[in-house]
């Protein structure tokens, strides 16, 4: 709703301060005053950007949407001023902004900027200070928030490949603990029944997994053979004999071994003696698994470690090209598995090395990498190439997905472009892309048609 303005209104804001009276008086007669109650829509996503605001009573809380969710971005308070501003480029507001608290704005149309710039060049100049510092606090934000975007998007691609080596270790660990319990018993009823020395070491001699018949035979020839000694272990006087035939074939062992060491026991004590083997024989697979899948999760900090590059400063040094390419691949397999991306690796021999900061070239490969991963369908490739020209190394990221539009192509690297939808991404990506290699000395260029766009990072050779 509007409601009556005073010059003591506008001169509550410290912008609006210390002008001459005729500049007061111009604001009041081309401005107006609205109010809101608390919370109410000020503006919606996709506005034209149309109107100065100051705000004279309580404020304006901004938001931004992120997959149907409002997420807070900033606030106006009470004496600052908001909105489009003389000479901003603002054309379409992508946020949502809500009154916070009983809010009170004077609003000015920007088509009475050309004539407040006659009537109040000071005043002018004020808003484009207010508008550089709006525009570089927005950027430090934006870009914050890209950061973050993509952390969670390596976040949980990691989380999930860490999911499965844990859980692993943990199916393990219980299995282990159910079986470190049983050995007791068993072996004390093992020795009760006073097998010879010589039987006992056939029977230890065989707690040494051997090859898996299953790496040689077909699953039916397996299948026959496991019910072959599940019968014989019946034969023996083992009560649960299927139970124990595939662990002691999945390690190897043949009917005519375990009838070599049966031989050598008391009948009584077969059971006990084939339990106790098994146990040992699955205790050993148990701690074979444990050992894997530790080995994965040390190789999956590694591979963070390496990304993000914590054993060195953020200063210039020689790098690899093709290992940090690897390095953002390992951080976004999963990823890649889960649309079925097929990478070609086309590296060239003898490459040199060049002179850069490795976590922000890992910064640009995953943001090129993330838009292929976003633009491609399931199953579609990715290649990953480099040259050597002259005094560049030159990084290709090519995909054979749809392509990017001719009329989104010239603007490509443009800050806070996008073509994704509201909430999908900042469209700094491509920005923050450009701006490193150009820091490194280098240049980012594209191309595209349908089937093939490909991102050419041109990086100046350096080793010293």
């Amino acid at each position: 709703m509007t409601a009556t303005l005073t010059a003591s209104d506008l001169l509550a804001i410290p912008t609006f301060q210390n002008l001459p009276a005729e500049t007061t008086d111009w604001l009041l007669a081309h401005g107006e005053a609205r109010e809101y109650a608390d919370g109410a829509p000020i503006n919606q996503p996709g506005d034209a950007a149309e109107y100065m605001m100051a705000v004279l009573r309580g404020g304006i809380q901004f938001f931004s949407l992120h997959n149907g969710s409002r997420e807070p971005r900033f606030r106006v308070a009470a004496g600052q001023v908001s909105g489009v501003l003389p000479y901003s480029r603002l054309r379409v507001i992508n946020g949502l902004g809500a009154a916070s608290g009983d809010t009170r704005l004077y609003v000015l149309h920007r088509d009475h900027f050309p004539e407040l710039e006659r009537v109040s060049p000071e005043l002018v100049q004020r808003l484009v200070g207010l508008m550089s510092d709006r525009a570089r606090d927005e950027a430090r934000g934006q870009e914050r928030d890209e950061k973050l975007r993509a952390l969670g998007k390596l976040s949980a691609g990691l989380a999930h490949e860490l999911n499965n080596p844990a859980a692993a270790i943990a199916r393990a660990a219980e299995a282990l603990a159910q079986r470190a319990q049983a050995k007791p018993a068993l072996f004390a009823e093992l020795v009760g029944h006073c097998p010879s020395p010589e039987a006992m070491r056939a029977l230890t001699a065989l707690a040494v997994p051997g090859e898996s018949p299953a790496l040689t035979l077909s699953a039916l020839e397996c299948a026959d053979r496991e019910d072959e000694l599940a019968d014989w272990l019946e034969e023996q006087g083992v009560p649960d004999g299927y139970r124990l035939a595939a662990g002691l074939m999945e390690a190897g062992l043949t009917r005519e071994q375990l009838a070599h060491v049966a031989r050598l026991l008391p009948a009584a004590a077969c059971p006990a003696a084939f339990a106790w083997l098994e146990g040992q024989l699955i205790t050993l697979h148990l701690i074979r698994d444990v050992q894997e899948a530790g080995g994965r999760i040390s190789q999956l900090v590694s591979n963070v470690k390496t990304y993000s590059h914590l054993d060195r400063g953020g200063n210039f040094a020689p790098l690899d090209v093709p290992a940090g390419l690897e390095s953002t691949l390992n951080m976004l397999s999963f990823q890649l598995r889960a649309k079925n991306i097929i990478v070609t690796r086309d590296y060239a021999p003898a490459l040199p090395l060049i002179r850069g900061q490795v976590s922000s070239l890992n910064q640009v490969w995953t943001n090129l990498l993330d838009n292929a991963l976003d633009a491609l369908p399931p199953g579609g490739e990715i290649t990953l190439r480099t040259r050597h020209e002259g005094e560049f190394v030159r990084v290709f990221i090519i995909d054979n997905g749809p392509g990017i539009a001719p009329e989104v192509l010239p603007r490509i690297f443009e800050p806070f472009y996008t073509t994704k939808q509201a909430g999908e991404g900042t469209g700094l990506g491509l920005d923050i892309a450009q701006r490193i290699v150009r820091d490194h000395g280098g240049r980012l260029e594209v191309q595209s048609r349908p089937g093939h766009t490909e991102f050419c990072a041109w990086l100046p050779v350096g080793e010293g």
